[in-house]
């Protein structure tokens, strides 16, 4: 993966910002959801969908496709504003999240919404089928792989460690995991609720191949994917330090803003700190 000049880091970082733009509008518009997440990821699936991910909006059920599969279901509107963005439907449909009949629901559903591979609501459900798709291409032998994201809090569901056993014990090298480690859930700091740490001492236990990165860093993001890639005997971890509410200095590493939507004012201040954000990345 070639190295990213300035220019294209500027123009990744402007492209992360107006995706934190769309989930606030969304969210406010729907009157809930769940932004904190959200917001943390804009710089993740900035990555993904428009640099990584080999993918064909036109053609979303293309056979060689990646496969991307978000466990934490409910920071959709992050996935949802990259895909209109990448062109797998109009933006202006992203203002209908959550609404009746829309198929933007609250967390995503895989009959819906072409681009979507999983249906996602259960916390620590996505590792596992993420392990079915990588481990039907390794006994195929076919060259696309598959990439996950988990949020720390659902580290909380067995069904996840049992993933992670499974994935180790297979050697998914195919198999690529980021970890938002954002350091909240829904009611409080993960530590306090259920302690984590040592997070990646425990993914090098069960034969991963552990990555510890900034998660706001395209560089970073960029180079961890790159080692996965060519990791060839364990499948990958990418534990993201990631900010929750980032872009909104009132939203930062708020556990509250987890899962509440702005209100009139709060919207208004947030998408005035974004479009202060893009100035001066479009400035320098």
């Amino acid at each position: 993966m070639a190295q990213l000049t300035d220019a294209e880091k500027r123009q990744l970082a402007l492209t992360a910002n107006r995706l934190r733009g769309h989930v606030i509008r969304m969210v406010a518009a729907a009157g809930s959801g769940h932004p904190g997440g959200a917001l943390g990821l804009a710089d993740l699936m900035t990555a993904l969908y428009f640099r990584v991910l080999r993918q064909d909006p036109k053609k979303p059920d293309w056979p060689e496709r990646d496969r991307l599969i978000l466990s934490n279901g409910h920071v959709c509107p992050i996935r949802y504003a990259a895909m209109a963005e990448a062109g797998y439907f109009p933006v202006d449909e992203l203002m209908t999240l959550r609404k009746f009949g829309t198929r933007l629901q609250g967390h995503p559903e895989r009959e819906r919404l072409p681009g979507v591979e999983t249906t996602s609501g259960p916390l620590g459900a996505g590792l596992a089928q993420s392990c079915g798709l990588a481990y039907a291409a390794h006994l195929d032998k076919a060259a696309w792989r598959t990439y996950c994201v988990v949020s720390d809090g659902e580290h909380d569901a067995g069904l996840h460690w049992e993933s992670v056993l499974f994935a180790g014990a297979r050697r998914l090298a195919n198999l690529t995991l980021f970890v938002d480690r954002n350091n909240i859930q829904l009611d409080g700091p993960t530590e306090t609720i259920m302690p984590l740490e040592p997070l990646a001492d425990k993914y090098r236990a069960f034969n991963w191949n552990v990555l510890e990165i900034d998660g706001h860093d395209f560089d970073a993001i960029f180079a961890a994917i790159e080692t996965a890639q060519s990791t060839a005997d364990r499948p990958t971890v990418v534990v993201c330090r990631t900010v929750p509410g980032k872009g909104v200095s009132f939203m930062e590493n708020d556990y509250r803003w987890h899962g509440q939507a702005p209100n009139a004012e709060q919207e208004a201040a947030a998408l005035k700190e974004l479009k202060e954000i893009a100035a001066k990345l479009a400035s320098v």
